[in-house]
């Protein structure tokens, strides 16, 4: 769930005197006789926007470079795309794209691609329902037949994921007979929790605020949707992007243990409800779009 973590401003170039460069010429008589130089364009700013079923090359290529060590990536390109689509047509999920605004440069770039995206859920539990519904065949059998050709990766999927995924595949009612692998998890806090999956700016985007500005858009949509809280995981220590939530608000609430060993911590951010602040939150997208966690 690594983001862009820095943010930076990009001066525009001033008249330096340069030659070649021509000086500004005193006024004559209260009179310039050169022209009115033109009026600058307005710089575009970075667009945040719904990811379109076009995007998921971008986006499945982008996710396999920033979470290479996500089990779903050991999966292959095949299956990362068939997840990320899950997030597309669901309710209870959103899904952004995010464009960079140009670079300040003699010829400003019109390229428009995508330069980052965010997952995440709404309402897990809602969401979780309708990948079972619409998503489950498919999804079983592309990841079966990615460890059927991966015999590491299915060996690494029995000794730590069989149990879980078998009861979060499973309907509600079949899932009490599966036993739950570990120590027992602590209570959940009540009200809805949304949780933002994954975030990622490409690198040549970075250090221009769109990190920011999609984890900012999820918590307003969240927000919009109801939900009490945010929450979201990142590695544990200087590997994960702590600081840069952190900055934004969010609180540690705990350090937990992936199944492959690695340490993260679970951030939590604490929404603030219209009725609360008696301003409306305005929403541009109410088309929410959007897992089961590779955790």
């Amino acid at each position: 769930m690594d983001a862009d973590q820095r943010a930076a401003a990009h001066p525009s170039p001033a008249h330096d005197g340069a030659p070649g460069s021509r000086p500004p010429i005193p006024a004559m008589r209260g009179h310039d006789p050169r022209p009115a130089p033109a009026p600058a364009a307005p710089v575009r700013a970075a667009a945040v926007r719904r990811l379109t079923p076009d995007d998921l090359p971008f986006v499945a290529t982008e996710h396999l470079r920033h979470f290479p060590d996500g089990f779903f990536a050991r999966l292959g390109p095949g299956f990362v795309a068939a997840y990320l689509r899950t997030y597309l047509d669901s309710p209870h999920a959103c899904a952004y794209a995010i464009t960079a605004p140009p670079a300040p440069a003699p010829t400003p770039s019109t390229d428009r691609r995508p330069a980052g995206y965010l997952l995440g859920v709404l309402d897990p539990a809602a969401h979780r329902t309708h990948l079972l519904r619409f998503h489950r065949r498919t999804l079983a059998a592309r990841g079966a037949l990615a460890l059927a050709v991966r015999p590491v990766a299915a060996g690494h999927f029995l000794r730590t994921r069989t149990a879980r995924y078998a009861r979060a595949l499973l309907p509600t009612g079949m899932r009490s007979s599966i036993p739950t692998p570990g120590p027992a998890s602590p209570p959940e806090p009540s009200g809805v929790t949304a949780v933002l999956a994954y975030v990622a700016v490409i690198g040549g985007a970075r250090s221009r605020g769109l990190g920011g500005a999609l984890v900012d858009r999820f918590a307003a949509d969240a927000t919009a949707a109801g939900c009490d809280r945010a929450e979201l995981v990142t590695l544990a220590g200087t590997g994960g992007a702590g600081p840069f939530y952190e900055r934004r608000g969010w609180t540690p609430r705990g350090i937990s243990a992936a199944p492959d060993g690695r340490l993260l911590t679970t951030y939590e951010l604490l929404l603030v409800r219209p009725a609360e602040t008696g301003s409306p939150v305005t929403v541009d997208d109410p088309a929410h779009r959007g897992a089961i966690s590779e955790r």
